[in-house]
C-alpha cells in the first residue's frame, strides 16, 4: 500500500471546496422545497447518483458483484442511509438548515461511542471522553434555543432539531456497520452504490406515498438543486473524497470536515436568513470542539 502524503496546497484547496459543497447541501434542499418536496429531492438525487456510479464502474471496465458477501450489509447500510436522510428531509420542514447542519454533524461523536463499545482496538482516551461530554453539553445548549422561540414554533423547532441529531446517530450507525462488515474491504464505489441506490428507492417510494409526487414544479431552482445534489454532491464530491483518502493522510483530511457545519450555518444565514441565537452559537461551538477532541488519537501505553 502506498504511503499517504501530507496535505499540500492542492489538497487544502480540494478539501475547502468539498466542505463548501457539503455545507450548501441542506440549504439547497430547503431553497427548492417549495417546488419539490425534500424527501422527493433527496430520493431522486440518490437514484441519479447511484446510476452515475454504476455507469462509471462500467465505463472503467469494472463490474458490480453482489455475490461477494457484501449484499446483506450493503442493503442494511442503504436502509440506514435512507433513514438518515429521511430525518434530514423531514427535519428541514420543522427547523432551520443551520440547525440541521450542526446537529447532523454530531455523527462523529456517536461513531466513536459505537466503535468503543464494539471494537476492542477503538477504546477512548481521556481527551476523547472529555470531547463527548463537551459535545453533549453543546447539544443541550443548542437545543435550549428552541424554547426561546415565540408561539407554537418552539415545538416545531425542537422536533426538527431532534431529527437532526437522530440523523447524526443513523450516520454513525452506518459508519460502524461498514467498519464491522465485509463492506470495510469492498471498493468505495460498491459501498457508495449500495447506499445511494437503496436510499433513493426507499425515499422515492416514501415521497410518493406522502404525496410529494404531485405538484412538482421543475423551475430553475428545482433543476439547479437536483443537479447540484445528484451530480456535484452525491456523485462527484464523494468520489473525490474517496480519492483523497487513498492519497493523503486521513487524520489530516478529517480536520477539514469540521468546517462543513460552519459553512452550512453561514449559507443558512446568508441565503435563507436563518436567525442565530447566542445559545445556539455557543452550543454549536461546543459541539464542534467535542468533535475535534474525539478525533484526537488516545495515547497508547507502551509495553
Amino acid at each position: 500500500m502506498a504511503d499517504r502524503k501530507p496535505l499540500d496546497a492542492f489538497a487544502v484547496t480540494v478539501m475547502l471546496t468539498l466542505c463548501v459543497l457539503w455545507g450548501l447541501q441542506q440549504v439547497a434542499v430547503k431553497l427548492a422545497a417549495p417546488h419539490m418536496g425534500p424527501i422527493m429531492q433527496i430520493g431522486l438525487r440518490s437514484v441519479v447518483a447511484a446510476a452515475l456510479v454504476y455507469l462509471l464502474v462500467a465505463v472503467r471496465g469494472g463490474k458490480m458483484s453482489f455475490r461477494d458477501g457484501t449484499l446483506a450489509p450493503g442493503l442494511a447500510a442503504g436502509v440506514l442511509f435512507a433513514l438518515e436522510f429521511l430525518c434530514v428531509a423531514v427535519g428541514l420542514q420543522y427547523t432551520t438548515a443551520s440547525h440541521i447542519s450542526v446537529f447532523l454533524y454530531t455523527a462523529p461523536i456517536f461513531t466513536v461511542l459505537g466503535l468503543h463499545w464494539s471494537i476492542a482496538g477503538e477504546r477512548l482516551g481521556k481527551v476523547q471522553w472529555a470531547g463527548i461530554f463537551a459535545a453533549f453539553a453543546g447539544i443541550a445548549l443548542a437545543f435550549s434555543n428552541g424554547f426561546a422561540v415565540q408561539g407554537r414554533d418552539w415545538a416545531d423547532m425542537l422536533i426538527g432539531d431532534a431529527l437532526g441529531v437522530l440523523g447524526g446517530i443513523l450516520w454513525a450507525a452506518t459508519t460502524v456497520l461498514i467498519r464491522r462488515s465485509t463492506l470495510s474491504e469492498a471498493p468505495p464505489a460498491t459501498t457508495l452504490f449500495y447506499q445511494l441506490g437503496v436510499c433513493g428507492l426507499i425515499l422515492v417510494v416514501i415521497a410518493a406515498a406522502a404525496g410529494q409526487g404531485h405538484g412538482i414544479e421543475m423551475t430553475g431552482i428545482a433543476w439547479g438543486s437536483l443537479v447540484f445534489q445528484a451530480v456535484i454532491v452525491a456523485f462527484l464530491s464523494y468520489l473525490v473524497w474517496f480519492w483523497m483518502l487513498r492519497n493523503y493522510l486521513a487524520s489530516r483530511l478529517s480536520v477539514f470536515s469540521f468546517l462543513t457545519p460552519l459553512f452550512g450555518v453561514a449559507f443558512g444565514v446568508l441565503l435563507l436568513h436563518d436567525p442565530l441565537d447566542p445559545r445556539f452559537v455557543a452550543g454549536a461551538a461546543l459541539v464542534m470542539l467535542g468533535v475535534v477532541m474525539v478525533n484526537v488519537s488516545p495515547r497508547r501505553k507502551h509495553a
